[in-house]
């Protein structure tokens, strides 16, 4: 039996019919199409599926769809602002952060949460706020280049 839910996805109010079991990376995905949030692992290990919650990073392969009515959620596609990218997402392009893309969503909204939460980290904390994020091509050191790219341009505003 489907149950409504009602919630906010990058601004927009929505309210829609989900099988209780749905997962939250799912309806994303298949419900309103934001494929920018991908499927990794299923198992919380990989990242590649976080989101903004109500201004926290999450798993979304960990969470039910009907478990976040009433909440804000931000997507990957929900970063850019009126054809601006955000800081890290500038980041990742100035400082050839990725290579498949593949983990890039879910780093870009983990390093997006770190600089909230500090504005200037030092290389051995941008380390440890990507730990729940796996990245398999890039050995992680132009990842950490974006982050600290963020930081002085947001630093800078």
């Amino acid at each position: 039996m489907k149950r409504a839910i009602n919630l906010s996805v990058n601004g927009v109010a929505r309210t829609d019919e989900v099988e209780p079991r749905l997962l939250l990376v799912h309806y994303l995905r298949e419900v309103l199409g934001l494929t920018g949030t991908h499927v990794g692992c299923e198992t919380s290990l990989c990242g590649a599926c976080t989101v903004m919650l109500d201004g926290q990073a999450v798993k979304s392969c960990t969470m039910f769809a009907v478990q976040v009515e009433g909440s804000e959620i931000k997507t990957i596609e929900g970063f850019a602002t009126n054809g601006e990218l955000h800081p890290v997402q500038e980041g990742f392009w100035e400082k050839h952060g990725l290579q498949c893309g593949y983990c890039t969503p879910g780093m870009i909204v983990t390093a997006a949460q770190l600089l909230e939460r500090n504005a200037n980290p030092s290389r051995e904390e941008i380390c440890r706020g990507l730990e729940g994020n796996l990245c398999r091509c890039t050995g992680y050191q132009h990842i950490i280049e974006a982050v600290e790219y963020a930081a002085s341009k947001t630093a800078g505003k």
